[in-house]
């Protein structure tokens, strides 16, 4: 069983944090993991690539009721996604311990699906047509997941529901989002390592996830944000009280940019280290203004970006 950690958070409250890990890891598309819930983001039809990396000399089942199984080699699999958008779960078990990883496929609407700047009446907007710096991570996004009432309570992580990504634009279901597998599992890295630091926290608030190219310029942030594609998100720690602002992480009795700096060395500090390598990526602190408290940005750009300081 997954060790649970328990820290003082304050003088009054203490939060619980469990790691949910599984005893093995498994690769996908170019992510490794050893989270028991992990998502992925598909087009229909897709084959998505499955591997045990650790460790691989045991013996493991895939279970699935949906799509169809195109190759199978001991401890790697081949599964082909159905032609229908939608969520659809698999789950992976050892057959030597309890250890299951429930993996959340979501077969996404592909992005020819969109009728000018709406897809399915929803407000996207419209992608650059040229991608910053001829930059393949700011080319327009393969597709869009589809949210419905019934599923944004969905947890793609451990300890993130696929809701608290969902653009702030005002609209009815269906709603539609871009995720970054790799902005889940950076999310829940750090969120791991604020706890050792005595931190702890269920969840991370995020301010802002997913931005529509709509809703981004409506607010009058830069064009080529990477909230736009799925893979940034603005975060803060939101414990006690449960206020929606950043909690007093220094104790010195002010809720202020000190405290987003206790979050933001934090993460800094993980940069440099080899198992950090794939996560590079832009890091910002923000001060309280008028229409939020301070908070982190985090992304996964792939370079080294810094701002705030």
């Amino acid at each position: 069983m997954a060790a649970v950690y328990m820290f003082v958070f304050s003088a009054s409250v203490c939060v619980a944090y469990n790691p949910e890990e599984c005893t093995f890891s498994v690769r996908f598309n170019e992510e490794v993991s050893n989270l028991r819930i992990v998502s992925m983001f598909l087009l229909p039809d897709e084959v998505l690539k499955i591997m045990i990396v650790q460790p691989d000399s045991e013996s493991y089942d895939l279970a699935y009721s949906s799509g169809s199984i195109v190759k199978h080699e001991h401890v790697q699999w081949q599964w082909k996604a159905p032609h229908g958008t939608g969520l659809y779960t698999l789950s992976i078990q050892s057959n030597y311990s309890t250890d299951t990883m429930k993996l959340n496929i979501f077969v996404m609407v592909p992005y020819s699906a969109m009728k000018g700047e709406y897809l399915n009446g929803y407000r996207i907007g419209k992608y650059p047509a040229i991608p910053f710096k001829q930059l393949s991570i700011y080319k327009p996004p393969r597709g869009f997941i589809e949210v419905t009432s019934e599923n944004e309570n969905t947890y793609l992580t451990p300890h993130f529901q696929l809701k608290q990504f969902l653009c702030k634009q005002s609209s009815g279901y269906p709603k539609y989002v871009v995720l970054r597998e790799r902005l889940l599992l950076k999310l829940e890295m750090i969120l791991k390592r604020m706890t050792e630091e005595g931190y702890p926290a269920e969840t991370f608030s995020i301010l802002s996830g997913y931005r529509t190219p709509y809703y981004n310029k409506a607010i009058g942030n830069v064009r080529y944000s990477r909230h736009n594609w799925g893979g940034a998100a603005d975060i803060f720690i939101d414990e006690n009280p449960k206020d929606g602002m950043m909690d007093d992480l220094n104790n010195d009795g002010k809720y202020n940019w000190e405290d987003a700096k206790v979050l933001y060395d934090i993460i800094d500090d993980m940069y440099g280290k080899p198992w950090y390598a794939p996560f590079v990526g832009g890091l910002g602190r923000y001060k309280k203004s008028d229409a939020h408290g301070p908070f982190v940005h985090v992304d996964v750009r792939g370079f080294h970006a810094r701002w705030g300081d």
